[in-house]
């Protein structure tokens, strides 16, 4: 059964509202993954810059500078190899294993590079080429915290890896000392600012991708309710549908059935009196026309065929006049206020608690007289279906039929009231807001 728009609701917003949610966790997940991607790129530079760099100035000494020096591998190689070895376990556990593990921490990562900066220092006194893995302590001094102690890490490295190229502590001049001043202070203050810059970003940097966090675990949680409510409005369409399809049976198909055995049991025990025998069958033919008719209708869910050619009040006195010449009772249908039309769903609802009353009176009231009185009051509409039958107590009247009854009217904004007690009749109120076509009554009233 299909659910109209309710009010603030545009038909197709769900979907809307489903589109731009999976949009937007798109451009998350894009915008996540550029992450990390720029921090596997700078992890990977971390991790492998200065291993690297000690295998080039390893090399290149080895290859290169240790036989154009003429000198042999005894005994300058070996301090060289053995210093080497010291750099690499010192990289491996103050730096590779860490960063991998993910356990850096200020004090042990602060005497890694002081450690690292005296081996560079001290490789450089054998040889100006290990100068290229002095240049790893800019990227160690990134890791540095706080960021003072990154750009100190940028000056010390600047200070080593360019005094000894220069022989600035050997011969000393006022040229070379502010040459190498002017080098160090460009050096530090070109890569310090990247470390300034990155300290003061990363706080930003860090609510961002919490942020990002809550939003793609609150797109998540949206997904899933989204995909709960979709279920439990399947269920519960489903759930008014059979209860829609359980009370057009109850009202027509099960009434008219009843109706066509009753009166084929009166043919039955009137065989004998041609004339009211026939009256009989004409009744149970007509009846079972108008609950095939009925059946159709309440399967295409249309309204009742006496609401299709009259507005309720007409309707209503239809009904009253053939069912209290089908059930011999006397019956008075009565209107007061000005009419109006009434919302379908409004009227449709009216007519079958009468319609119900009526049946509930002809089963059990054993009632002579029936007033069914109609009122229009300007914001509601008032039914009442009242009899002087044999009633019922307290707590009796739980039948499917009222209970449908009751749903009906509860389903468009009314409640339904039944007051009866042994020998006193029984009385039926069905109190509903008088709702038009349009909606206009309920927009004059509101705007009142």
């Amino acid at each position: 059964m299909s659910r109209d728009a309710g009010p603030g609701e545009r038909p197709g917003s769900s979907t809307h509202e489903s589109a731009i949610a999976e949009e937007a966790e798109i451009a998350n997940r894009s915008r996540l993954a550029w992450k990390e991607e720029q921090l596997r790129v700078w992890d990977l530079l971390q991790l492998f810059t200065p291993w690297l760099l000690l295998t080039i100035s390893t090399a290149i000494y080895f290859s290169w500078v240790l036989p154009a020096s003429g000198e042999r591998f005894w005994p300058e190689g070996t301090s060289v190899l053995g210093l080497v070895t010291v750099s690499a376990l010192w990289v491996l556990f103050g730096h590779t294993l860490p960063i991998k593990r993910r356990t850096l921490r200020p004090g042990p990562n602060a005497i890694y590079f002081v450690g690292l900066l005296a081996l560079c220092v001290t490789l450089m006194t054998y040889s100006d080429i290990f100068l290229v893995f002095t240049i790893a302590g800019f990227f160690h001094a990134y890791l540095l915290k706080p960021w003072p102690v990154g750009v100190l890490g940028v000056l010390a490295t600047s200070v080593a890896l360019n005094g000894s190229p220069m022989r600035v502590w050997a011969n000393p001049t006022p040229e070379t000392l502010a040459e190498f001043i002017l080098i160090v202070a460009v050096q530090t203050a070109a890569i310090g600012v990247g470390i300034l810059l990155t300290a003061r970003s990363e706080p930003e940097e860090r609510k961002r991708e919490k942020l990002v966090e809550r939003l793609e675990a609150a797109l998540h949680e949206n997904a899933g309710l989204h995909a709960q409510l979709v279920a439990q409005a399947r269920e519960s369409g489903a759930q008014d549908e059979r209860q829609r399809m359980a009370g057009e049976i109850h009202d027509t198909l099960a009434q008219g059935l009843a109706g066509i055995i009753t009166q084929l049991q009166a043919a039955e025990r009137s065989a004998t009196v041609q004339g009211e025998t026939e009256e009989h069958v004409a009744r149970a033919l007509r009846l079972a026309r108008s609950s095939l008719t009925e059946a159709r209708r309440s399967v295409r869910a249309l309204a009742p065929q006496e609401l299709a050619r009259a507005h309720l009040p007409d309707a209503l006195r239809t009904l009253t006049e053939r069912w209290s010449q089908d059930e011999g009772i006397r019956a008075q249908v009565e209107v007061t206020g000005a009419r109006e039309p009434l919302s379908p769903a409004i009227e449709v609802s009216l007519f079958r608690v009468a319609q119900e009353s009526l049946t509930n009176v002809a089963k059990h009231a054993e009632a002579s007289r029936v007033g069914v009185t109609l009122s229009y009051t300007g914001i509601e509409v008032l039914l009442d279906v009242r009899d002087d039958g044999r009633g019922f107590a307290k707590g009796v009247g739980t039948g499917f039929g009222l209970t449908s009854m009751r749903q009906r009217i509860r389903g468009v904004g009314g409640h339904v009231e039944v007051q009866s007690a042994p020998g006193e009749g029984t009385s039926v109120s069905a109190r509903v807001p008088a709702i038009t076509p349009g909606g206009a009554r309920a927009k004059e009233e509101t705007d009142r």
